[in-house]
């Protein structure tokens, strides 16, 4: 496979992220909403406005937005796989979730602390690396957009194959993050910082 080519995802059409996220397993319901909208919000939000909210976050079709919400791979012309990576605390379930604070001391409100919480990757495009490919290019767009850290959480014990959405261990360690934190038995938390 040739080198994937990865763009902020206001460089990329609805329509390819739509072609992404349709293939993706649970994403084709969630849009990266899931860590988005808090429980009594995600009930009432259906997929449709859900995949309105991820597009406007994403800010697709539009190059000159001044932020975006993921990254986009492509092999060779086609949408191949997505990465949900931003400051954490665009993220409401985070702030309030026992992952990733358990025997944890750290400012919640820090804009500095940026975080992955979403792969999602085509079905024919699976077992390519894209996903670490998205995961080392989602650390180097959170130190140029002005992180001091970044951080995932991926689940490392008792998970299902549909628990990969957040990411793996190995995938977290290919972009130079570490174990800080176990917060639950099944899930750590990762973070690189400079």
């Amino acid at each position: 496979m040739s080198e994937p080519r990865i763009v902020p995802a206001n460089q990329a059409s609805r329509e390819d992220l739509d072609a992404i996220m349709r293939e993706g397993g649970d994403s084709n319901s969630c849009r990266c909403q899931w860590f988005k909208l808090a429980q009594k919000d995600w009930k009432a939000t259906g997929r449709e406005a859900r995949d309105d909210a991820l597009v406007a976050q994403a800010g697709c079709g539009q190059p000159g937005a001044a932020t975006t919400s993921g990254l986009v791979a492509y092999v060779g012309d086609e949408p191949a796989a997505w990465v949900a990576v931003e400051p954490r605390v665009a993220y409401p379930r985070l702030q309030t979730a026992r992952i990733p604070w358990s025997g944890r001391d750290e400012d919640k409100d820090d804009p500095g602390v940026w975080a992955v919480t979403c792969f999602v990757v085509r079905r024919g495009f699976r077992g390519r690396g894209l996903a670490k490919a998205l995961a080392v290019a989602a650390v180097e767009h959170a130190r140029a957009g002005g992180a001091s850290a970044v951080e995932g959480y991926p689940r490392v014990e008792g998970g299902t194959v549909s628990d990969l959405y957040v990411g793996s261990r190995a995938i977290f360690a290919a972009a130079g993050m570490i174990e800080v934190s176990r917060p639950t038995q099944g899930r750590a938390v990762m973070r690189v910082e400079w």
